[in-house]
């Protein structure tokens, strides 16, 4: 259930319930302890009520432990005909993950774009000069409380792809672009061939 809510949608009780394959009250009961540990937010709406992830943090660390589980051979369902598309690329949450996302991070840090700095990493003034030449505007970021950049262990590749709000603004730049488009009640992000090539020129290459 938890993973359904990684592409950023909210969700009812009997929807994850489906996706987990579990009853609906088995589901409730799971939701009400995500809930009380301030893993989920819920809204609601009419007689729904809707539940997302908390926050970007609760993504990662969902990325995170899947990787953990990806290296320690634990068994876990096939993903199904999908799963090279979600290797490839996906939403994780609200940014972009799988293996573009970690072409982003690695270009970024080769470039200077990204500096490492006490364990973080942060946008350098040339990172903040390319990345407003490729008309991304940095003008509303420092209104977010949220981190400008943070790296997310990628489960997939098992390396780091960009988080933060800088990686929720390059995921925004593709779709904006027509680069690519998030595919229905998936995690997937489908670039065409012309939004891929366009993609790895500006952020890659």
């Amino acid at each position: 259930m938890l993973v359904t809510l990684m592409d950023g949608r909210a969700l009812t009780a009997s929807e994850l319930a489906a996706v987990g394959g579990i009853s609906a009250q088995t589901a409730s009961s799971h939701l009400s302890k995500l809930l009380d540990e301030a893993l989920l937010s819920v809204e609601k709406q009419g007689r729904n009520r809707y539940f997302r992830l908390a926050n970007a943090d609760v993504a990662s660390l969902l990325e995170q432990m899947m990787g953990v589980a990806e290296r320690n051979n634990v068994k876990h369902p096939r993903t199904g005909p999908s799963a090279p598309a979600l290797r490839r690329a996906r939403v994780c949450y609200d940014h972009l993950a799988g293996e573009l996302g970690v072409a982003v991070y690695d270009s970024f840090m080769q470039r200077g774009w990204l500096q490492n700095s006490a364990a973080q990493i942060a946008l350098s003034s040339a990172g903040r000069e390319g990345l407003e030449q490729l008309g991304i505007s940095l003008d509303d970021v420092g209104k977010s409380r949220r981190p400008m950049c943070k790296s997310c262990l990628d489960w997939s590749v098992r390396r780091h792809h960009l988080a933060g709000v800088l990686g929720q603004l390059v995921l925004q730049h593709c779709f904006k672009s027509k680069w690519a488009k998030r595919l229905p009640d998936s995690r997937v992000v489908q670039f065409s061939t012309r939004g891929e090539k366009a993609f790895l020129n500006a952020f890659v290459h």
